[in-house]
């Protein structure tokens, strides 16, 4: 009799193996930190160079130069961030709406009644 430990093990082999259950939920929430985590990083970047233009050149030049690209960036910044967040809400969007239809599917399924073998028509013999 198999243990208590394999039965959820071989539940999730067969699921895997027969497409039961989508992974794609689980993953995007990966994928979305890991795609925030370099906007991040390009963010930083965007404030590191801003505050480096500003080093390099101590003028009122310097900080006009250093002004725009501070803001510019971090507006981009933020826009990325946004754009990636709806990319990453309608790819999960679509496949939460296969898994609804999979549940309705599975739901009328359960409360239909058994479909009844086809008649031939008066006059043949099958």
């Amino acid at each position: 009799m198999p243990s208590a430990k394999s039965r959820p093990f071989r539940a999730f082999i067969w699921d895997m193996l027969t497409f039961d259950r989508l992974m794609t939920g689980p993953i995007i929430h990966l994928i979305y930190w890991a795609g925030m985590a370099i906007i991040a990083i390009l963010g930083f970047g965007v404030v590191g160079g801003s505050i480096g233009l500003v080093i390099r050149d101590v003028s009122l030049v310097g900080v006009a130069l250093a002004l725009p690209v501070l803001i510019m960036g971090l507006i981009l910044t933020a826009a990325f961030g946004m754009i990636w967040r709806g990319m990453c809400e309608f790819y999960l969007a679509i496949f939460r709406i296969a898994e609804d239809l999979r549940a309705l599917r599975l739901a009328q399924e359960a409360t239909a009644p058994p479909a009844e073998a086809p008649k031939a028509p008066a006059g043949q013999d099958w």
